[in-house]
């Protein structure tokens, strides 16, 4: 069985939502976070200490864009997963990984900032530099959701749960405001998804089951987190 070890809508929430979209059977191990402080243990079978881990027999995955592509390739044939042979191919691998290397890159900069180091440490203009950042890259999907409800090949795939956590963040963040029509539309018809309603409520009752605190990782702050 799939094991995935998990802080509360940390980047992890990408392979939880994946999962739950492909009804694959795993087990979810919680962590308070940030685990590689809060849990040293972790460390022993992840010594990077951050979240996502997947573990799928021999298989060990800790990118959360890659843990999506593998699992919607396990789960072939699935509509979540655009092939090779498909003309939206290219864009659906682009959108996949610009989910994270574009658009949640900038975010963990703005929560580390502002929220994650001590109060003497924080950097204001770091952080709203980077918001600018991310706002401007965001605006590119705006012609994309424009023209179509999701990102690739005319339906929902893997790309849309990379991207729509980067969306998540964003709201933890305050940044819904910000969003253009059509990004805002895409967001409010992500979070309609069953599959992400369900992953929200998993977590949270894991998160009390398994004795972790179930208050969403990009809302701690470093009182809290230290």
């Amino acid at each position: 069985m799939i094991v995935l070890h998990h802080c509360v809508s940390a980047r992890s929430f990408r392979p939880l939502w994946m999962l739950e979209e492909l009804g694959l059977p795993y087990r979810l191990e919680m962590l308070p976070f940030p685990p590689r402080f809060a849990q040293r243990s972790y460390l022993e079978i992840n010594p990077l200490g951050t979240v996502p881990l997947m573990i799928d027999g021999a298989t060990r995955m800790t990118e959360s864009a890659a843990i999506c592509q593998y699992l919607a390739e396990r789960a072939a044939p699935t509509p979540l997963r655009v092939g090779a042979g498909e003309a939206d191919f290219g864009p659906y691998l682009n959108w996949l990984h610009f989910g994270e290397a574009t658009l949640t890159f900038p975010q963990t900069l703005v929560l580390r900032y502002t929220r994650f180091e001590p109060p003497e440490r924080r950097l204001p203009t770091v952080a709203q530099d980077y918001t600018r950042w991310f706002l401007a890259r965001l605006r590119t999907l705006e012609p994309v959701l424009a023209a179509s409800d999701y990102l690739c090949a005319g339906r929902f795939t893997a790309a849309d749960v990379s991207v729509g956590y980067a969306l998540l963040a964003a709201q933890h963040l305050g940044l819904v405001d910000a969003f253009t029509p059509h990004v805002r539309q895409y967001w409010e018809r992500l979070q309609r998804r069953e599959a992400y309603q369900r992953a929200l409520q998993v977590q949270h009752d894991e998160a009390v089951r398994q004795g972790v605190s179930p208050t969403p990782a990009p809302d701690l702050w470093f009182e809290a987190a230290s």
